[in-house]
């Protein structure tokens, strides 16, 4: 990859009733050019929403692609991968750092009636999961809009995993 290629990497830091979303774009490089700061509703159904008024208010079509951090931010506040690559128009990976059996268990434990039907619906949407190994520790990977996220993984992944 290119060291000038660029992607807009979202990820989420927890709080309460509220959560924020950044967005930064990178460069393969490492180099950072762009911030943008948003939030989501902890327990809401905005984050889709949010992501891509990050992308909006960011204004950046030189990046390439859009890496987000896991799919269930603020407390299931699902992201909706093919609406924000709809949107966004480029690749949207969303990438997370364990195994797991899903959310599916997990949703219905913490849910019920429409809202989990809500859930339901955007995550069975969602692609499934490809193992990517990285600098010999392993990610999990999520893509729309693009067969191979092999290559997009690595290239924004320079050491660890």
């Amino acid at each position: 990859m290119k060291q000038a290629t660029r992607a807009v990497g979202i990820a989420e830091s927890a709080g309460d009733g509220e959560s924020t979303l950044a967005a930064a774009v990178v460069h393969a490089d490492r180099t950072v050019d762009g911030l943008e700061y948003g939030r989501c509703t902890v327990g809401g159904l905005d984050a889709t929403d949010a992501a891509y008024s990050l992308l909006s208010r960011l204004d950046r079509p030189d990046a390439q692609y859009v890496l987000l951090a896991g799919i269930a931010p603020a407390w299931f506040n699902l992201f909706a991968l093919e609406r924000i690559h709809e949107r966004a128009d480029r690749p949207v990976l969303s990438v997370s750092f364990e195994a797991s059996d899903g959310l599916t268990d997990a949703l219905a434990r913490e849910f019920d009636g429409d809202t989990l039907a809500a859930r339901r619906d955007i995550y069975e949407r969602q692609p499934s999961r490809e193992r990517i190994e990285v600098n010999d520790e392993a990610v999990w990977v999520r893509a729309v809009g693009t067969d191979d996220p092999e290559p997009i993984v690595r290239g924004f992944t320079p050491e660890g995993g």
